[in-house]
């Protein structure tokens, strides 16, 4: 079942965005949306719900794929991680430290990632930045356990549903609590929207109302002319002298004018 657009944007701007949300959060958002329509292992809302949860908190809600400790350059985000082991610079050149929506780091990660995808991130690791790229490997990596050896189907299938222990996925047990929350909120909205049926364009039919126009009018007319053949039944029974058919005659000339006049009313009206 798809998911509407308009149903899950009105749930999840007031929880988990607060209120408010800006084009490239909406960008984000999409993108991940359209991935998981075409994904052919879709079948279980949960995950998505768990992966658009890891993202908020990933990204510090942005919704864009960022560098290690947000910082907005190369030479900013290497000075973050010089300290770690991963944060030196190798034979290529590039320091592996963590870029995306879910931070992929080491030499070895990205040379696996890059490998599954058929992308060069070895060489090119500012790649994982891309937004359609960062999507691919957020959802490859999750579902395959490529971060930690963890994966989203331990943790969500038919007889499990944990997403406090799915943090394992990514980050052991770091604010495990706070992403179970934002995959509460994220999972209502999906299956809110997942709960529309919204009806097909029905323009073309708007556009030729002659149709069912013509059989109101008919529906009218009917009733009109069977109430006048049985005000004439009654009226008829009723005259007993020459005066009364005469008065009888007026009222039915009058009737007759009364009735052409209203149906052309009716015919104007509903396009008859």
């Amino acid at each position: 079942m798809s998911i509407d657009r308009k149903t899950f944007f009105t749930y999840v701007r007031r929880a988990p965005f607060g209120g408010r949300l800006t084009q490239q959060q909406v960008d984000g958002l999409n993108a991940i949306l359209a991935y998981w329509d075409s994904w052919d292992q879709n079948k279980d809302v949960r995950w998505l719900a768990y992966i658009l949860a890891t993202v908020h908190h990933e990204t510090g809600g942005k919704f864009a794929p960022v560098r290690e400790g947000f910082a907005s350059t190369d030479i900013g985000a290497r000075k973050i991680v010089a300290h770690r082991k991963y944060g030196r610079e190798e034979a290529t050149g590039q320091v592996y430290y963590g870029r995306g929506f879910v931070q992929l780091t080491w030499l070895d990660g990205y040379k696996r990632m890059g490998d599954l995808l058929g992308i060069d991130l070895v060489n090119n690791p500012d790649l994982a930045l891309n937004l359609d790229v960062s999507v691919r490997i957020l959802f490859e990596g999750m579902a395959r356990g490529l971060f930690t050896g963890k994966k989203l189907a331990d943790y969500f299938n038919l007889t499990t549903d944990d997403p406090e222990g799915a943090r394992a996925i990514v980050n052991g047990t770091d604010k495990a609590k706070l992403i179970a929350g934002y995959h509460k909120n994220f999972l209502d909205a999906i299956q809110a929207a997942q709960a529309i049926v919204r009806p097909p364009d029905v323009s073309k039919d708007l556009a030729k109302p002659d149709g069912p126009a013509l059989a109101k009018d008919k529906t009218v007319w009917s009733v009109i002319t069977g109430g006048a053949a049985s005000f004439v039944a009654g009226i008829f029974g009723a005259i007993n002298n020459l005066y009364a058919f005469g008065a009888f005659s007026l009222m039915a000339v009058a009737g007759i004018g009364l009735a052409i006049y209203f149906r052309r009313e009716i015919r104007e009206h509903f396009g008859g």
